[in-house]
């Protein structure tokens, strides 16, 4: 029997995809904050985050107009919790978490070594209504040899699931994509 829900809680039921780590630099100092609202806009490397003034690393994204997108696993579930209940304005997130920053090939903010990928990003907009920062990726690395592949997933109030087996339909939705597809 279906019962009423709380509209507030609604973010519970869906999660927009898996949590990340962000990194940025102001110029002086790498910074790096966790995400748990991303999105893939279209079926081009176009991305947004949900982030605003509130996170210290949002004024070094407005005025770098770049970031990484760091996609951590399980594994780092510790850190990323970590990270994101802390602020870097008087916290060296990357020597704290044990993180290792890597230079990025297309921007100033690091990579994450210890992720599974990193997506460097350019700022294409920012909707300020909404707090929804728009990126485009620019590059992507992905730790082929990294053995653990689990993602994360935030569904509210401290709780996370993590991605299971990968289902394949591939050959059944290839049948209904036009040839040159």
């Amino acid at each position: 029997m279906m019962a009423p829900m709380p509209l507030a809680r609604v973010f519970t039921l869906i999660e927009p995809g898996p949590v990340v780590l962000v990194t940025t630099h102001d110029g002086k100092r790498h910074n790096v904050m966790t995400i748990s609202w991303t999105m893939v806009t279209d079926f081009t490397p176009t991305l947004a985050i949900t982030t605003g003034p509130w996170n210290h690393s949002y004024a070094a994204l407005r005025k770098s107009r770049e970031c990484v997108i760091a996609v951590p696993t399980v594994d780092l579930l510790d850190q990323v919790v970590g990270i994101g209940t802390c602020t870097g304005a008087d916290t060296d997130k990357f020597e704290r978490f044990g993180l290792t920053p890597l230079p990025g090939s297309c921007v100033g903010a690091p990579l994450i070594k210890e992720c599974l990928a990193n997506i460097e990003c350019r700022v294409v907009d920012i909707v300020r209504r909404h707090n929804i920062v728009v990126l485009e990726g620019l590059a992507a690395h992905l730790d082929r040899a990294r053995r653990e592949r689990r993602t994360l997933h935030a569904v509210g109030d401290g709780h996370f699931v993590v991605d299971g087996p990968r289902l394949s339909r591939r050959a059944k939705m290839r049948a209904k994509l036009p040839p040159d597809v």
